[in-house]
């Protein structure tokens, strides 16, 4: 069966059919669809039966693998591969985490537009997300996952305002992100662990050559600049960059796989119904050098 694109979005977003996850992955296959990855930006693929070993392995041909922060962290995991990030409410033992639960409250950051491991002196590219349960709906939300296009977003700037952003080193931090929610409880030497890095605020897209805003809730401050009207910058520019014009909203289907490249987009959850289990696994690729690096 061949592939196809059909688009989700004028924009971003594209439903991929013909590719079976589970198998195998040919050169060509990998070819057509980083085409597609840096056209679209966000990848759907619909009825996927992938275990956290097939998921790994699918993964792995796009680039080496990440380990997440929280599975860097000691103790138990529920999921046996360190590769795979395990984006769930359910504990240890399965059992839906209590809502006062560190944990849990640490991953109510991910409602916040964010790109992945921003914070990280050398961020990470795609994130795939494979639906193995799915929650009902919440009156506030049913858990879709939000992406917004850091292009188009982009090009919609006046050329003025354009000349003042691409210049622009930002500085990320994790930290920042979780107490703009009110979290605060690290475990010891976990600041230490992930300090601050620093970020372009515009890049260049290798696989499209467009330009994009590179922000995050990580997205402390600009460098240079007095903290808070940074802040206000950043804001102004993340109120514009999610705009319903650029978004596509992501509904949930079991066995849905999901794959995003997060240098030209941001992404955020949505609330749904926290008594009944929600249960998604990651897998997310390194990039291999700094943005820092990268030709303005």
């Amino acid at each position: 069966m061949p592939l196809t694109v059909t688009p989700l979005h004028a924009e971003i977003g594209a439903e991929i059919a013909g590719v079976d996850a589970s198998r195998p992955l040919a050169g060509a296959i990998l070819a057509e669809l980083w085409r597609a990855i840096d056209r679209w930006a966000v990848l759907v693929f619909h009825d996927q039966d992938l275990s956290d070993r097939r998921l790994h392995d699918f993964a792995a041909r796009f680039g080496e693998l990440e380990i997440g922060r929280s599975a860097l962290r000691p103790g138990r995991r529920r999921l046996s591969i360190p590769q795979i990030g395990d984006i769930s409410n359910l504990d240890e033992d399965n059992r839906i985490r209590a809502r006062d639960d560190r944990k849990r409250l640490d991953s109510l950051g991910n409602r916040l537009w964010h790109t992945d491991a921003s914070y990280m002196p050398v961020p990470v590219v795609l994130g795939m997300l494979f639906a193995v349960e799915v929650p009902p709906p919440s009156p506030f939300g049913a858990g879709e996952t939000e992406f917004a296009d850091m292009r188009a977003a982009y090009d919609a700037l006046s050329d003025e305002q354009k000349a003042v952003v691409d210049p622009l080193i930002v500085e990320h931090d994790v930290f920042w992100s979780r107490g703009q929610i009110g979290f605060t409880e690290f475990a010891p030497g976990e600041r230490e662990q992930f300090p601050p890095s620093r970020q372009r605020l515009v890049r260049r897209h290798p696989g499209s050559g467009r330009k994009g805003l590179y922000l995050s809730a990580h997205a402390s401050h600009i460098v240079g600049w007095p903290v808070p009207e940074g802040r206000l910058l950043l804001r102004d520019l993340e109120e514009h960059a999610t705009e319903r014009r650029f978004v596509y909203s992501h509904k949930w289907q079991k066995a849905d796989l999901v794959i995003w490249d997060n240098r030209d987009t941001m992404h955020r959850g949505r609330p749904h119904d926290e008594a009944k289990p929600r249960d998604l696994r990651r897998a997310t690729t390194l990039d291999i050098g700094s943005t820092l690096d990268e030709a303005a």
